[in-house]
């Protein structure tokens, strides 16, 4: 071996000796016999390094995995006598080998016996336990090959290429296993199962890790082995005497999760349960009080939860089969394990109460179907709630300032709670709606001296009602007296308690949200709107010290107000004089902080514009009021401009980009208050947006940070042509002309869609412009797509990818708006050129977006240009190109009917066809017939036949004859 090389094996080996260790190997990988130099170095312990050992496995993993069958019979028994050698002297050495390598050494005598157990090595199993006996160094390496075959059988990930490859190794692997597991059943099984038992009776008081890897493996065989293997007296009582010993109750707990997880007959299965239930009970197992160790609290927990899932499992298949006594013995028995559910649940530590959840949501399934519940099933109702309400408290030591895993793993575990208190509402909506409003009334009536987890989870019950009592459309107050009448008291006592001045974050957010969840209580008793409104807009919300509360809260107050609606009216002009410092663009210069940021601004300026366009104010005063917001923004911007442009510096030259970006995107974001019951023109804003126009469109010359200068512009254009109508129109021509200079892939991606919303809005009012500017922006494109890029530029590729697909939507655009004469007027040279790429766009590139779209242009220009008046030359061209078209995409390697995307060219490349007959007539079929097909070499069968097909008057009938 290349001892140099293998020197990059060592972790800590420099980045060149490391490199060269992986090229060594992908050397050995190809090589004829470098694995038998690795065999022979494992088989004489040659190396004492552990990575060279580890790296002698790998090659011979990707021997047996990949190249076995290129192997002669004496080289695969090499392979076996290697690995049996291996394992011998495993027991004679003097240390044990890391555990990385004895997984590695596992995996590749799980591969061989995939390979060879059918075939070559049926007694593969009895060859390693002859050679292990009961040596702890043999054990170790017997169990943990049992653990890697069950890997190779049962939770085999197949790494997939294509889809149906994928599929297809799936099925025949899925095959091979299924009969590897039969023979094992058949052949070797029993013996194992001994072989387990054995090595659990010598070692559970003397080597804890060989009995706790045993149990793992028996807990691993048994969802597919004879249950009654282990299912025994024997077997149980083991297991049930290590649920005593310390180190081993943990994975005796899983062995036995696993047993009780086994799908059986549901009589069978409620025995089983019970009679482990019994022995578990009376060992002491059920007094959880007494337990401290919360490891084994966690396994526990899980283990009651398999028992009581598996039995409400049975009842399920007993009601179904009608047998009506055993049902209800089953029901008896899930009953009496509640006491022990709730006493799980409520733990407190959340793993231990987590893993019951599925328990109980089954459980109050099992209620929710009773035609009338007893008052013990009554009373565990009451508890389940009393569990969730309590468990869905923080704790003190959740930090709200910097959340972590902990944070994200109770964020979790609350949402399971959630799904509880859904499927109590559906049990008992009356208790729940009782038990919140207990919990509620108590908290809020002294929150002043109550801890804020008890204040937050009062107010989130609250919220918490809303999805599980629902309503349509939020209407919560009204319907059901009994509700609306509980739900209104709760919102009452929240907004008038003073509660929202809580000195915690988590009280102060959970307000806000519960206010905008109940928006509806405001139109039942408006007379709270003010109180709320200085909530959001004092300390409490808008300028609360936490950052995180004055983000979430613009977000609400731009929700709030909308809801509200028209009942805002009494209080615009003093909320908008309120917010307006929340408003000023932010300087990049002198440190200055801003209360909130950007993003949170511009839900500030939503809700600015959302309040001016809803208000009863005239069109005069709509006016004046949107001026004052928006003219700060165009002044601010015009100064930045100009700094802009003498900036040096690049970082600060990015800054004031961003910050004209900010302004520009403002003024877009107040356009969103607009309706097609308000527009602008009927607000009398149009001039105001306008002079916005006028005041931004400056920035598409700036010749720095020119990126982000156009983005923002560009959606601002968006956005006006939406809400200006034609007003914008004169405005478009000097805003093309400077996106269309010294633009890259991603700039004319992302001008084209703008350019096919005005075409599509205004169709023949801007032809005059398109017919304009349509080769300039050609010539643009093909500029760009025609630049060399390296040949494994992925990211160069896509965006060209990209860039092509938006040109044929471009030209989709056009045909599609009923503008064709925007192409025929480039004069004939330009046009030819358009309809080569469209072609081109159809059968050469293996992109099925692009080649649906391309389809859909040529069928669009042969119903527009196809007929007898249309352009000269054009009927040639339908023949020369675009029938030829038709016929080459779907020969192409690359078209693959597997897509969803291909299937759906083929079908535009079938309405082209589809066209052109309708066009041309019998002219197109006599030219198919005599001309076309015949010089592909089909036969004169198929062509009458395709001719058919063609023929008939439903599409349909083609599209599906093109298919097959």
């Amino acid at each position: 071996m290349d001892e140099q090389a293998l020197l990059g094996l060592n972790p800590n080996a420099d980045a060149d000796f490391r490199q060269r260790a992986l090229a060594y190997f992908e050397q050995l990988k190809i090589s004829q016999d470098a694995w038998q130099v690795c065999a022979e170095a494992l088989a004489q312990s040659i190396y004492s390094d552990d990575h060279i050992k580890f790296f002698c496995f790998q090659v011979l993993e990707h021997q047996v995995k990949f190249k076995y069958s290129e192997l002669t019979e004496v080289q695969q028994q090499l392979i076996r006598e290697t690995l049996i050698t291996w394992l011998q002297a495993q027991m004679l050495s003097p240390q044990p080998e890391k555990t990385f390598i004895r997984n590695k050494a596992a995996q590749v005598f799980a591969l061989l016996f995939v390979t060879e157990y059918l075939t070559k090595w049926p007694k593969f199993f009895f060859d390693i336990l002859s050679v292990v006996d009961l040596n702890p160094r043999g054990v170790d390496m017997y169990l943990r090959i049992l653990m890697a075959v069950d890997a190779e059988l049962v939770d085999r990930d197949v790494v997939h290429t294509s889809e149906a490859s994928y599929y297809f190794t799936l099925t025949l692997e899925a095959r091979r296993n299924t009969l590897l597991k039969d023979t094992m059943r058949e052949q070797c099984i029993p013996s194992l199962v001994e072989s387990w038992y054995q090595i659990l009776q010598n070692y559970q008081y003397n080597n804890s890790e060989l009995t706790c890897q045993c149990l793992e493996v028996v807990g691993a065989y048994v969802s597919w082995i004879d249950l009654s293997l282990i299912a025994n007296e024997r077997f149980i009582n083991m297991l049930l005497g290590h649920m005593s010993v310390e180190v081993l109750r943990e994975e005796a707990c899983d062995c036995l999760f696993e047993i009780v997880n086994k799908g059986m007959d549901p009589i069978d299965k409620t025995k089983l349960v019970e009679s482990l239930c019994q022995v578990l009970q009376s060992a002491g197992l059920f007094s959880i009080d007494q337990e401290d160790d919360v490891d084994f609290l966690a396994r526990f927990s899980k283990l009651v939860n398999g028992m009581g899932q598996a039995l409400i499992a049975s009842w399920t298949k007993l009601i179904k089969n009608g047998d009506m006594k055993s049902a209800q013995d089953t029901l008896q028995a899930i009953e009496a394990k509640v006491a022990l559910m709730l006493q799980l649940l409520i733990h407190e530590d959340d793993d231990i109460s987590s893993n019951i959840i599925g328990f109980c949501y089954d459980y109050l399934h099992i209620l929710k179907q009773l035609s009338a519940l007893s008052d013990q099933q009554k009373a565990n109702v009451e508890a389940i709630m009393l569990a969730v309400m309590k468990k869905l408290t923080y704790d003190e030591e959740y930090n709200f300032e910097n959340e972590g895993e902990d944070e994200a793993m109770f964020v979790e575990y609350r949402k399971q709670l959630k799904l509880l208190l859904d499927r109590l509402a559906q049990v008992s909506p009356e208790l729940l709606l009782a038990s919140v409003r207990r919990v509620f009334n108590t908290t809020l009536q002294n929150w002043q001296t109550t801890r804020f987890m008890e204040v937050e989870v009062a107010i989130r019950l609250l919220y918490m009602l809303a999805e599980a009592l629902p309503v349509s459309h939020g209407a919560h107050f009204s319907g059901d007296v009994t509700k609306a009448t509980a739900l209104q008291d709760m919102m009452r006592t929240l907004v008038t308690s003073g509660v929202s001045a809580y000195q915690h974050t988590s009280v102060t957010l959970e307000f806000f949200e519960t206010v905008v969840r109940y928006e509806k209580f405001f139109a039942v008793e408006p007379q709270h709107i003010p109180t709320v409104l200085m909530a959001f807009l004092d300390h409490r919300g808008l300028r609360h010290t936490s950052p995180k509360v004055r983000s979430r809260t613009a977000y609400l107050f731009s929700r709030f107000v909308k809801s509200l609606n028209k009942q805002m009216n009494p209080f615009i002009e003093d909320v908008l004089n309120r917010i307006q410092d929340l408003m000023e663009l932010s300087p990049p210069e002198n440190g200055y902080q801003a209360l909130l940021s950007s993003d949170d601004q511009l839900f500030i300026y939503e809700t600015a514009g959302v309040l001016i366009v809803n208000s009863e104010y005239s069109a005069e005063r709509k006016q004046v009021l949107m001026r004052n917001l928006l003219t700060p923004l165009m002044e601010k911007f015009k100064v930045l401009l100009e700094k802009l442009m003498m900036a040096q510096d690049e970082d600060r030259q990015m800054a004031l980009a961003d910050c004209l970006n900010h302004a520009v995107g403002f003024a877009s974001r107040t356009s969103k208050a607009f309706s097609n019951k308000q527009t602008v023109k009927q607000c009398g804003c149009s001039e105001v947006y306008l002079d916005c126009l006028q005041t931004f469109l400056p920035a598409l010359s700036c010749p720095l940070q020119k990126e982000v200068l156009r983005s923002g512009v560009r959606t601002f254009l968006h956005r006006m042509i939406i809400c200006l109508e034609e007003e914008v129109l004169p405005f478009i021509p000097s805003a093309s002309e400077h996106m269309l200079k010294d633009c890259e892939a991603k700039d004319l991606q992302e001008f084209i869609p703008l350019i096919n919303q005005i075409t599509a809005k205004f169709k023949t009012q801007v032809s005059p412009f398109l017919q304009q500017m349509f080769m300039p922006l050609l010539h643009a494109i093909f500029e760009v797509l025609l630049l060399p890029a390296e040949e494994n530029d992925q990211s160069a590729a896509l965006e060209k990818q990209m860039l092509r697909r938006s040109y044929f939507a471009f030209l989709q655009t056009v045909t599609g708006s009923g503008m064709s004469e925007v192409i025929a007027n480039q004069g004939a040279e330009n046009v030819e050129r358009v309809l080569f790429t469209v072609i081109q766009g159809a059968v050469d590139y293996p992109d099925p977006i692009a080649q649906k779209t391309c389809f859909i242009i040529l069928s669009k220009l042969v119903e527009l240009w196809g007929g007898k008046d249309g352009p000269v030359g054009f009927a040639d061209f339908v023949y020369k190109h675009i029938v030829p078209a038709c016929f080459l995409a779907p020969l192409k390697q690359t078209f693959d009917l597997a897509d969803a995307q291909t299937v759906l060219a083929l079908s535009e490349c079938a309405v082209t066809l589809k066209t052109i007959h309708l066009k041309r007539g019998p002219e197109c079929i006599q030219y198919l017939q005599q001309e076309y097909l015949p010089s592909l070499q089909v036969a004169p069968e198929i062509i009458q036949e395709f001719c058919q097909a063609l023929q008939q008057p439903d599409a349909k009938v083609f599209k599906n004859y093109l298919k097959v």
